[in-house]
């Protein structure tokens, strides 16, 4: 049976943290807040629940287009290319922030996705899913959450979504209301920056 647990942002409770750090560490899917709309997450190092994920979203785990959740800009060498310093700058006046950046990746994906040439990069301005992955040691794949309904395209209340997915998911966190406006997804795996797609971030940073 599916858990649902409350965590403020403001101050997010240590033991509820380690709790759902726990469902992680043993391949359990959660749905959590970012600073965008809520978001599906599971340990990236565990193939199993990668595959759940895929399974889930409907699409084969290879072909997939995962964000991996970082705490902050020092995670990047595991899994980005050696990145030059305007492409640095510019990622330190975005994040944390409501981005995903499109990386160069490296050799050391994990092995579902060694195929892939390029990596989205995120870290939410959000405390919920900086302390989970923090605690973690590593980070977390994430994909939005969409929903059925034509006039809102992601759901923003997590009793609604807890309702929707907890035969689907370990754990629900409720950390309140979430925005139903996505990430901006801008392409840095180029020459030039390439907006893939306009969201909650400003392009003001470029």
């Amino acid at each position: 049976m599916s858990q649902f647990i409350k965590i403020y942002p403001e101050n997010p409770n240590e033991a509820a943290i380690a709790k759902v750090v726990k469902v992680l560490r043993e391949g359990g899917l959660v749905i959590y807040p970012t600073d965008t709309v809520y978001g599906l997450g599971c340990d990236i190092t565990n193939s199993k629940a990668l595959e759940r994920i895929a399974k889930i979203k409907g699409i084969k785990l290879e072909k997939a287009n995962f964000s991996f959740v970082c705490y902050d800009l020092s995670n990047l060498s595991d899994y980005v290319k050696q990145i030059d310093t305007s492409t640095f700058k510019l990622l330190k006046r975005a994040l944390p922030g409501p981005y995903t950046f499109i990386l160069p990746g490296n050799n050391n994906l994990p092995k579902e996705f060694k195929n892939k040439n390029t990596v989205g990069i995120r870290v939410p301005d959000n405390a919920i899913a900086r302390c989970l992955v923090e605690k973690l040691g590593n980070p977390i794949i994430s994909t939005s959450i969409h929903d059925d309904d034509e006039v809102l395209e992601y759901s923003t209340d997590p009793e609604l979504i807890f309702e929707k997915w907890q035969n689907l998911v370990d754990i629900v966190i409720d950390g309140g209301y979430g925005d139903n406006l996505a990430s901006t997804i801008i392409d840095l795996s180029g020459h030039e920056p390439v907006v893939v797609r306009e969201g909650k971030g400003s392009l003001d940073i470029l």
